[in-house]
């Protein structure tokens, strides 16, 4: 079976290298959805896959990082990072350029590691992350799998390699949450949420 949770936020980068002039030297913004799509052929106590609340705790604490904020491709003109940094608190860096196909497969890296490191509370089983699908605009998404998150010919995604700014970290609820992630600690799911 498969479930499906929809994140909303809010994001400006500029795609450099694309096609269009207007993406590839304009700083722009779009409004994402961002669907989490996990299975499993197991249900837990309460008759669910995974219940929706726990997708609050690290997976929307994840996505919400984005929300408001610039994300900066690292290999981008140092310049520009530096000042993109020096006039924006939040802020994101990427070792991938901040596109809808990278948007997905980074989100898809990130959950995926989420949900191996959680330790499950109410007996859920072999829940696995299926897919993510990013829409950049109404009309356009990208969707990652298994094999194309972890796919070397579209950019490796180290996450030791994303950096998150102060501000951001400082809204989250789990501040050791990152370093858990990057350290492959156990995620502790409060039982009540």
């Amino acid at each position: 079976m498969i479930i499906r949770k929809l994140f909303k936020f809010e994001n400006a980068h500029i795609v450099r290298f694309c096609s269009t002039r207007r993406c590839s030297e304009n700083i722009h913004g779009h409004s994402y959805k961002a669907e989490v799509l996990l299975e499993s052929n197991y249900l837990d106590n309460g008759q669910m896959v995974y219940d929706f609340g726990l997708t609050k705790v690290y997976i929307k604490e994840i996505i919400d990082s984005f929300d408001h904020a610039i994300t900066l491709w690292s290999k981008d003109n140092q310049e520009y990072i530096s000042d993109m940094k020096k006039h924006s608190s939040r802020w994101i860096e990427l070792p991938v350029s901040p596109s809808a196909e990278q948007f997905s497969r980074l989100f898809f890296v990130i959950i995926d590691k989420i949900l191996q490191l959680t330790k499950m509370q109410n007996n859920e089983k072999d829940v696995k992350l299926h897919s993510i699908i990013v829409h950049e605009t109404d009309t356009g998404y990208a969707q990652c799998f298994r094999d194309d998150a972890y796919n070397k010919n579209m950019g490796l995604i180290d996450l030791k390699e994303i950096i998150f700014s102060k501000q951001i970290q400082s809204e989250w609820n789990h501040k050791d949450m990152w370093q858990k992630i990057i350290n492959n600690n156990t995620l502790i799911t409060p039982v009540k949420i």
